[in-house]
């Protein structure tokens, strides 16, 4: 196996690999959901590269219902610059 394999721990793909152009970042489809896999420092015994899981989103970003997209953006301290303030 060479540097472009990715060996993913975590996540629904635990266990498995996956051929990458060596990205930092890996982003499956599964189910409609988006999970990603960070790129570690670690090889893998067989080698290659460990990803660890990082997380699911959704395609879209935030939904409502789920979570707020425009909270998910806003900080204090804009929200206070916004109005005038200081923070």
């Amino acid at each position: 196996m060479d540097e472009n394999t990715a060996h993913l721990v975590g996540g629904p793909r635990d266990g498995s690999s996956h051929d990458t152009s060596g990205d930092a970042l890996v982003e499956l489809e599964i189910d409609g959901m988006i999970h990603r896999y960070i790129r570690t420092t670690k090889q893998h015994d067989g080698g290659g590269v460990v990803y660890a899981y990082d997380g699911m989103v959704a395609p879209g970003g935030g939904e409502p219902g789920v979570e707020d997209p425009a909270a998910r953006v806003a900080s204090p301290r804009a929200d206070a610059e916004e109005r005038g303030g200081a923070h």
